[in-house]
């Protein structure tokens, strides 16, 4: 709803982050770029308009389903992430803060639905089996699922968009 975590959001330095999320991370740097991947929690940084600052912040939802991955800071404020995140109860605790939840992009494999009110993109399946294999078992408590939540994405380039 609020477009960062724990407070630490767009335009803050890797400083920042660290000192909200902690220091277990991977960076990934490349010319001017620095990924930061934190399991759960991956940023994008960009030195292009100054000092080194974070331009986009996606939470990686689909790795909750293969063990560990959440930071002891956001374990600490939330408690104990369940493997999976339901689209419909996402929506239902939007709701309920008093956003909205509006279609982006409902084609393909995986729909997108945009939170108007932080700029916030939620990608969620539709499709677990994509090419047709036939082999996906909808019961299993293992895999993805049809509207399980992929990812949670902000950039300030989509904020504003209608």
């Amino acid at each position: 709803m609020h477009g960062d975590v724990l407070g630490t959001g767009i335009g803050s330095g890797p400083g920042a982050w660290e000192a909200t999320v902690g220091p277990d991370h991977l960076d990934d740097p490349g010319k001017g770029l620095l990924r930061r991947d934190y399991g759960l929690v991956e940023l994008s940084f960009s030195d292009a308009d100054g000092p080194m600052s974070c331009f986009g912040i996606r939470i990686q939802v689909h790795r909750l389903i293969h063990g560990p991955c959440v930071p002891s800071p956001l374990i600490h404020e939330y408690g104990e992430f369940a493997p999976r995140a339901r689209f419909e109860e996402l929506r239902s605790a939007v709701l309920s803060l008093g956003g909205t939840i509006e279609p982006d992009d409902l084609s393909g494999d995986v729909h997108r639905y945009r939170v108007p009110e932080s700029g916030v993109r939620i990608f969620v399946i539709d499709d677990p089996d994509p090419y047709g294999h036939g082999d996906h078992d909808a019961d299993d408590p293992e895999i993805h699922q049809a509207g399980d939540v992929w990812a949670l994405s902000v950039s300030p380039n989509w904020w504003g968009r209608s």
